[in-house]
Order: C-alpha cells, then structure tokens, then sequence
C-alpha cells in the first residue's frame, strides 16, 4: 500500500489513511450522525437562517405548493411532468431534443447504475484530470460489478487503455469534486475514440453541466456525443434537492434504468420533480456569484494561514488533509501523532459547525467522500457566517483547538461522535 507523508497507510478505496477513530464507512456514518445533532443544537441557539452551508451543495426543495397533489403525486405524476423533465434536461445540458432523461436518488447513484448496466465483466476505463483520481462511486460501482477500474489523464494512455482491455464502459469526469478540469478538446478526443471501440460512453458532469459552460466558456454537455450525461441536482448554483439527473440516448439510459430500480435507486416522483424545477430555476449569474464569495473567503484565509497552505479553485478555497494536519502538528509543537489527517479534518469541520453553524463536506460529507478541508459557499452563506473574515477566524480558532487536544482520543471521540 502507498502511505501518506505521516506515514499512514492509504485505503485505495476511498484514497485517504483511515484511523483509529474513523476505521471505516460505519464510523463515517457515525460522525454523520452526530453532525445532524451539532446542526440541531446550532438551529436551536441562532436559528436555521444562520446555517451557513459551505459544501457546494445547497439542497432545498423548490417545487410550488401546486406541483405536490398533481405532479409528486407517486403514481400519475411521473407520466403528468415527464416531457416537462425530458425538455428542461435537454436545455441545461444542451441537447438536440432526442435525448431521454430520467432522475435517480444521487449521482453517486447513477454512476453505480451505469457501471452495473454497461461493464458487461470488463474493466472500465475512467478518465480523470490529471493529479486526480475516479470518484468512489466509480470504483464501488466496478466492484460491485466484479470488474476493475483502469484509469487514464491523458490521451495516449485512453488509447492504449482502450487497446490493451477492450472496455465496454468508458466514464469520463469533465470536474471533479476537487474542481479539477478536463479539457473540453481532450473530453471530445475521447469519447470519440472510445465510442470507435465501442464503449458506452458516461460523462460525469455533477459539476461540470455548469461549471465549464458558465465558469470556463465550455461546450453543454450533450453536444460531445457521450451517450449518458450525468449531473447534480444541487451543485454550482443548482438549488436541490440531492439528486442526479441523467440525460442521453433512449438505448443507453434504459438499461441504468432497469438496474437503479432494482436497487431501489431511482428517485422517486417528489424528488423527480424537485430535480426539474432546480434546473429551470438555474441560471448563470446564481454561479457567478457563487464563484465570487469564493474568492473572498479564500482570500481571507490566506491572510490567515498563508498563501502556502491554501489552494484556490473557481469555487472556493481548499487546504489538503495533510497540510492541515502539519499545521495542527506546529501548532502543537509535536512531530508526530496518532492521529491521521481525516480525523483531524473532521474535527475541524465540527467545530466550525458546532460555532459557527457552518456546514463542510467534513462532517456532512458521505463516507467515501474527499476530507480536504473545502469551503465552497452556497448562495448567501459567506453573509450568513458574519463575512469572509469571520469565517477565516473560525477556522483558524478550530485549528487552534484541535491542536492543544491533539492526542486527546476520548474529546476526539466526544467531538465526532458524541460519545467517548
């Protein structure tokens, strides 16, 4: 196994060293838990109007009191907003009109979905920016399906990846959940080159449907020619609720279909229409401005931490699990720790929602998920912390404070879980 610069062994599953605290998904569910009880007591002091979501995620549910006895209704309804579905998907992600659509309970979902209908026992090619890596749905999809996963950065190596195992499945992420981009000529190239071999082609779009078009002066996503395209629900000024939305040719998309029912995956007709009006609802100046409270809280925190320990992405600032534990490492004028750099994340994220009812991928983010530190604010979420200065001081107390407890298993307990 590969290890961390701590010297922490890395779970290839999920791309991070697990600890003593958080061994495992269970324990990643256990500090979900227990941040549904931090955000309750934080509601219940400052009111839900001071949560200050930061995890790129907004998740409302915007239907109108008029769409809940016609169109969520489970059994009529999906027959009743169907084409309305169809066509708003088609327009976000720039369609010729042909395209079939449906909803599925998560991306995550979707993509496990795919991976199961399309693997057809062969290995599945994935392509990710370079310096990144497949989302773990990918990865969990392929072992569910009993295939591995070959990932590829460039265009050379998705030939010989497309030559040496014959894939049936090709999945393509355009961003990544660290915003990381593909190159719109490079995506192109590829699928192209994978749909000669015959691959189905999957482009992973949960940021990308809006992030390259609004952000970058990308191409939508349908006029690629993949024949699935994925995204998000309540990403990159998408308002919710959590859900996929995949799009593309009728022959492709129906055996997902098949297969997220029979894993009771697909979303089911409230959330369907929740998923529509969020993008109906969407438009290109609720990213931007995204994008700009992201620039202003990370420029706060570099005047906090130092421009060395903070990455910038369009959407927000991001300090690495391992630079973070190196600065709570200083901080407590120590060299070494029990310690690894999830656990340390998370209690920083606790603490900034137990304080500041600022909500991270930290503490709400799924197991599996990415532990850098990732503040990418929703609309209204900097002004609802008290500013981007408020913000960089909350953190940098949480640093503070997970450094003078740094070997203190039982408060690490109490923190994460609520329980020692």
């Amino acid at each position: 196994m590969s290890c961390d610069q701590f010297g922490n062994e890395i779970d290839p599953g999920v791309g991070y060293a697990r600890g003593s605290l958080l061994r495992s998904s269970a324990d990643e569910v256990r500090r979900l838990t227990q941040a549904g009880r931090v955000a309750a007591d934080f509601v219940a002091r400052e009111g839900i109007d001071k949560i200050s979501i930061c995890t790129g995620n907004l998740r409302f549910y915007p239907v109108a009191s008029a769409d809940l006895p016609e169109l969520c209704e489970e059994w009529v309804g999906p027959g009743l907003y169907g084409e309305e579905l169809r066509q708003a998907a088609i327009s976000h992600m720039g369609g010729d009109g042909d395209e079939a659509a449906a909803v599925v309970n998560r991306t995550s979902a979707g993509i496990v979905a795919t991976v199961l209908a399309h693997s057809q026992g062969r290995p599945v090619l994935s392509l990710v920016p370079h310096g990144d890596r497949s989302h773990a749905s990918v990865t969990r999809g392929a072992k569910l399906a009993g295939v591995p996963v070959v990932e590829a950065y460039d265009l050379p190596e998705v030939k010989r990846l497309l030559a040496a195992h014959v894939p049936s499945l090709m999945v393509i992420t355009t961003v990544t959940s660290e915003l990381a981009v593909l190159d719109d000529e490079l995506t192109a190239a590829a699928v192209r080159l994978a749909k000669r071999a015959g691959c189905v082609v999957l482009l992973d779009e949960a940021y990308g449907a809006r992030f390259r078009p609004v952000l970058h002066d990308g191409a939508p996503s349908l006029s690629f020619g993949a024949d699935l395209v994925i995204t998000n629900a309540d990403k990159a000024g998408l308002s919710g609720p959590r859900a996929g939305v995949i799009c593309g040719y009728p022959e492709a998309l129906v055996p997902v279909q098949a297969k997220a029912s029979e894993l009771g995956m697909e979303a089911r007709a409230p959330i369907a229409v929740g998923a529509m009006r969020s993008l109906q609802g969407f438009t290109p100046d609720l990213l931007i401005q995204e994008a700009q409270d992201g620039q202003d809280l990370a420029e706060a925190l570099e005047q906090v931490l130092g421009k060395d320990y903070v990455t910038r992405s369009a959407l927000g600032p991001k300090i690495d699990e391992q630079d973070a534990l190196g600065i709570v490492l200083r901080q407590a004028k120590a060299n070494t720790t029990d310690r690894v750099p999830a656990e340390v994340t998370a209690a920083i994220g606790m603490i900034l929602l137990r304080d500041k009812g600022i909500v991270t991928v930290n503490t709400h983010g799924q197991p599996g998920g990415r532990v850098s530190i990732r503040l990418k604010p929703t609309s209204g979420a900097v002004s609802r912390a008290g500013g981007a200065r408020a913000v960089a001081a909350c953190l940098d107390a949480a640093i503070a404070e997970v450094a003078s407890h740094l070997e203190d298993a039982d408060w690490f307990s109490t923190l994460l879980f609520g329980e020692t």
